[in-house]
């Protein structure tokens, strides 16, 4: 399937939540075990998650990585306010942010689609089939991985 890292003896901590509007959670439980494949120890939020929860939950333990994933179609529309708000903490200012699935009805991965994401915040905007790979690649490039645009599009 995907390579198994060995886990840390100290596991990096990750958030994973999906848009307040999407009540999906099988794409939540097959990340958080591809998460926890690499290493990672996962706080999953579960399904429609205020963003208000989300920075509640992230501040109080600080996570190595903020994980958005929708499928219900909507994400175009609003993770970019998900993005804005994370970003205006200063606790989860600098804190990876990734964003992936189905982010517009019908499918679409529209480079402005992404464009509009990377500019409100978000590191990673991951959709299609490079999905997977980009989260692993991502997740590899970490520790030397600081906010903004160039690691975003390294990772499409």
């Amino acid at each position: 399937m995907y390579p198994h890292r060995q886990p840390p003896d100290s596991p990096r901590h990750a958030v994973l939540t999906t848009i307040a509007s999407d009540s999906h959670t099988w794409n939540l439980l097959f990340l958080q075990l591809l998460l926890e494949e690499q290493g990672w120890e996962v706080t999953n939020l579960g399904a429609c998650v205020p963003v208000d929860v989300l920075i509640e939950e992230a501040t109080a333990r600080p996570p190595g990585l903020i994980v958005v994933s929708t499928v219900n179609g909507h994400g175009a529309e609003e993770a970019p306010g998900l993005a804005r708000a994370v970003r205006a903490v200063p606790a989860l200012a600098r804190v990876p942010l990734v964003v992936g699935g189905k982010l517009d009805t019908s499918g679409t991965i529209a480079p402005d689609v992404h464009a509009s994401l990377t500019d409100a915040g978000f590191d990673a905007v991951l959709t299609g089939a490079n999905a997977v790979p980009g989260l692993l690649a991502l997740l590899e490039a970490l520790p030397e991985h600081r906010h903004g645009k160039s690691h975003a599009d390294a990772v499409r």
